[in-house]
């Protein structure tokens, strides 16, 4: 998909909608890396649509693509637990 930019003032601005598809996640995604400043945060447009410049474009494609190694996890001691008997009646 080639994403197509919109020119505000001489500079390329390409919609967050456009590159959540060229990156291929949810739209709540996205938000979510925003918020925790994962990502470029971008620009307002018009008070409404959030814009990326194609620099801020390629660090979300970098970050969505990234690759990082598996931690090994440590193996969990398994506790013996007392094995409950059913009360008898008298």
């Amino acid at each position: 998909m080639i994403l197509m930019p919109i020119e505000i003032e001489g500079t390329a601005y390409f919609f967050a909608a456009d590159i959540q598809r060229e990156v291929a996640v949810a739209r709540q995604t996205l938000w979510r890396w925003r918020k925790a400043q994962k990502i470029p945060q971008g620009r307002r447009y018009r008070d409404r649509q959030v814009v990326f410049t194609k620099e801020e474009v390629e660090a979300i494609r970098d970050f969505a693509n990234r690759l990082a190694p598996v931690k090994p996890s440590k193996p969990k001691q398994s506790r013996v637990s007392k094995l409950s008997l059913p009360k008898r009646r008298v």
